[in-house]
């Protein structure tokens, strides 16, 4: 890490992020290299590794920012209501995922690889957040719905992540591939990233 005030090692890291951010809204996971991410900032290409090691560790701080911007909607679920049932609680969650497409999407990459080729500190700081996100929908369980039992709020949450991991590819769909289930002879159903993560919440309550 260069030597600096905490301040400019968080702009210059958010830079960083906020390019690859850009270039992921137009460019597969792939075809984005640290040479094109630093292209896109205001610093030389190899100033990059004073902050991140590797693409994937890149992309790992992109989806922990995406996290902590989940986290924070869902504390304004808990912070502003009192009561929900379950369809209501189902169509807040449900929005909250609408609302971070590019978190689904950045789930339904290959973690194995991102994690692997990132450093340990920076994976236990990703992972802290993942943490806070699984304790945050736990917390919404706890206020909205008391009556149910430990068990039953554990089954929620290790039923609902990985669902949630499985979203966008269902939902997010190209030409090429509507084409290709159109030619294989594949009856497929498309649903909206809120309608799927709605149905599955109301199951699950």
């Amino acid at each position: 890490m260069p030597k600096g005030s905490p301040e400019l090692t968080a702009e210059r890291r958010k830079e960083i992020i906020d390019a690859c951010e850009k270039l992921y809204r137009t460019m597969s996971f792939r075809d984005i290299t640290i040479i094109e991410i630093g292209k896109a900032t205001s610093f030389t290409r190899t100033s990059i590794y004073n902050y991140f090691n590797t693409k994937e560790e890149i992309f790992l701080a992109l989806l922990q920012r995406e996290y902590e911007l989940w986290i924070s909607e869902l504390e304004e679920i808990i912070s502003g209501n009192e009561n929900l049932s379950p369809e209501n609680f189902a169509d807040l969650l449900a929005k909250s995922l609408e609302n971070r497409s590019q978190l689904l999407k950045l789930m339904s990459m290959n973690h194995f690889d991102m994690e692997m080729n990132s450093r340990q500190e920076n994976l236990i700081d990703f992972k802290r957040s993942y943490g806070n996100s699984l304790k945050t929908v736990k917390k919404c369980l706890d206020k909205f719905f008391p009556a149910k039992s430990a068990a039953e709020k554990e089954n929620f949450l290790y039923a609902f992540f990985p669902f949630v991991y499985g979203i966008y590819p269902y939902a997010i769909v190209n030409e090429k591939q509507i084409d290709a289930m159109n030619a294989a002879g594949t009856d497929f159903i498309y649903h909206t990233i809120y309608e799927l993560a709605y149905n599955c919440i109301i199951k699950l309550l």
